[in-house]
């Protein structure tokens, strides 16, 4: 282990706090999400893939605004985890990708990048200032900078140093007022419904798109083949664990552990010492201090500027009428019956 695999392992723990807040702000716990970055290492170890999972805001995103209530939402994550570790484990990803098609995953994941643009700008809603100062701080580093790293780092910390400054006596509140009900492994009430049967079909149609692209990215930083396949058998895993007890979704990303020297090692280092975070219950602590709104501006260069544009323009120029009815009946309804929709349309075309 080098020095720069401690700092990369750091930068990234860095990157995925912010999105672990949002996390807590659709009813997500932080403690038991721990256990999901304890099953990651294992799982890089075993396939000695240099892909890590951490929390992606995608997938937050979206489990978090499908179901009705706190128990709704664990249990798609949930159901999610066990549909994807199955379908790591028996090898049907890259068939199901085949399957698709370029036109509509591509399609599906720029609708997505809707979603999140839509969520930052609905915060403005909520607080005109922060989300105000957080899209414009963010827009002006990602264009000076071009790393999402710098993007998230400088808009949260300077919207929520503002933020806390406007409330003045936010540093003097007891830690009493700090909500930790749901700090602790609370198991699941299983429930099965038709829409927690539809969302789980919703968040596993993202989370093909999402594994297929992070970790590939992540891989060809790191100059290594990934093995998708294995890479969605553990973050699956974690997900179900984390959610059972009450925690998060847990999913592939884009690392920059991937450029250190050894990116394995980095990976690893990077999820124990977010799971170190999450079970000492610091993550609520330091959501003290930073608003949800903090992670407007992230979530919309993230969706308006990295991933819809990223992803429409392969899905155009496999199949630009396919892609977009993909795009706008995901970005409308959801990616499931987005993907739905991209079929369809690709039949019908075929057929006349």
């Amino acid at each position: 282990m080098t020095i720069q695999d401690i700092l990369a392992a750091i930068a990234v723990v860095v990157n995925g706090l912010p999105q672990g807040i949002l996390a807590l702000s659709f009813g997500f716990a932080a403690f038991p999400t721990a256990l999901a970055f304890l099953v990651g290492p294992v799982g890089m170890l075993l396939s000695g893939q240099v892909a890590p999972i951490s929390f992606q805001a995608e997938a937050i995103v979206l489990a978090g605004t499908m179901g009705k209530d706190r128990n709704e939402r664990l249990n798609i994550v949930f159901f999610t985890g066990i549909v994807m570790a199955l379908i790591g484990g028996i090898g049907l990803l890259q068939p199901t990708v085949d399957f698709i098609g370029t036109s509509i995953l591509s399609g599906m994941m720029a609708g997505v990048g809707i979603i999140l643009a839509k969520l930052a700008i609905d915060m403005i809603k909520g607080n005109k200032i922060i989300s105000g100062i957080s899209i414009a701080s963010a827009i002006l580093i990602y264009f000076i900078t071009n790393d999402l790293v710098y993007t998230i780092v400088g808009s949260v910390f300077l919207s929520s140093a503002i933020w806390i400054f406007m409330r003045k006596n936010a540093v003097s509140e007891n830690e009493e007022e700090i909500n930790l009900e749901h700090e602790k492994l609370i198991p699941l009430k299983i429930k099965v419904n038709s829409n927690i049967i539809r969302k789980v079909l919703a968040l596993v149609t993202l989370q093909i798109g999402g594994n297929i692209a992070y970790s590939s990215v992540t891989g060809s930083l790191a100059k290594s083949a990934v093995n998708v396949d294995m890479i969605t058998l553990y973050s699956g895993i974690a997900d179900s664990i984390s959610a059972f007890f009450g925690g998060g979704p847990v999913e592939a990303i884009i690392s920059g552990t991937a450029v250190a020297p050894n990116p394995v090692i980095a990976g690893v280092l990077m999820m124990l010492i977010m799971a170190a975070i999450l079970f000492a219950k610091l993550l609520p602590r330091i959501g003290k201090y930073v608003p949800n709104e903090s992670i407007a501006g992230f979530l919309l260069v993230l969706g308006a500027i990295v991933v819809f544009p990223t992803n429409i323009k392969p899905g155009i120029e496999a199949d630009p009428i396919t892609a977009g009815v993909a795009t706008i009946v995901t970005a409308t309804i959801d990616p499931f019956v987005g993907m739905l929709a991209g079929i369809v349309v690709r039949f019908l075309i075929g057929a006349f």
